[in-house]
Parts: C-alpha cells; sequence; structure tokens
C-alpha cells in the first residue's frame, strides 16, 4: 500500500491542523493505522493509532487530549485532527500502516512525511 501524508504547515500556538494520509494500492481497510513524528535530532516516536474499523483507537499521553485519530474507509484516509498545538508538537508527521494493531515496526508501510511548525 501507498500512504500520501499532507496538511502539514506553520500555525502559531494554540492553533489546529488536520493531516491526512491518503492510501492506494491495496484494500485501505484491511490495515491499522498510525501517525508517528520526529523532531529533529529526537527518535521517531508514536502519537496515535486506530484500528481497521475504525472502533479502537490509541493516543500517547503527551497529546492525548489535543489529538485525535480517525479514519474513513470509503475514502482510503487517515486523519489525525491536532488542537491546540505547541512548539514542541513541531516534527515531521508519518503515517503508517500495519497489519498488527499497535504494532509498527520499520517493515511497515510509511508515508513521506508531512512537516508541521508551531511557532511561539
Amino acid at each position: 500500500v501507498q500512504l500520501q501524508a499532507s496538511g502539514g504547515g506553520l500555525v502559531q500556538t494554540g492553533g489546529s491542523l488536520r493531516l491526512s494520509c491518503a492510501a492506494s494500492g491495496r484494500t485501505f481497510s484491511r490495515y491499522n493505522m498510525g501517525w508517528f513524528r520526529q523532531a529533529p535530532g529526537k527518535d521517531r516516536e508514536f502519537v496515535a493509532a486506530i484500528s481497521r474499523d475504525g472502533g479502537t483507537t490509541y493516543n500517547v499521553g503527551l497529546v492525548k487530549e489535543r489529538f485525535s485519530i480517525s479514519r474513513d474507509n470509503a475514502k482510503n484516509t487517515v486523519y489525525l485532527q491536532m488542537n491546540s498545538l505547541k512548539p514542541e508538537d513541531t516534527a515531521v508527521y508519518y503515517c503508517v500502516a500495519s497489519s498488527t494493531l499497535g504494532v509498527f515496526t520499520a517493515s511497515d508501510y510509511w508515508g513521506q512525511g508531512t512537516q508541521v511548525t508551531v511557532s511561539s
């Protein structure tokens, strides 16, 4: 499956962005989806995940009250709604497709990333 992330950009502290990740090539609904992010000089970190049917979601504690993941299987797209953005949310955000919920590895399908920059 090929993944194309979009929706990043420059936003002020407290603002919102919605990232999208469009999938093509294979049946999107077969995959659990996730979002990761990588800030300069830091390791890539997990942000959120969602099950194949959208019925189960996970968010990491740091963003749990501010970010939400959703998907539209009819549109082959997963979203990450980000509210109350902070400068520390600045990173490249990646979407990933996996056969196993909650387990994402380098051998899964990764998108190319979209840059999110939050100014103070």
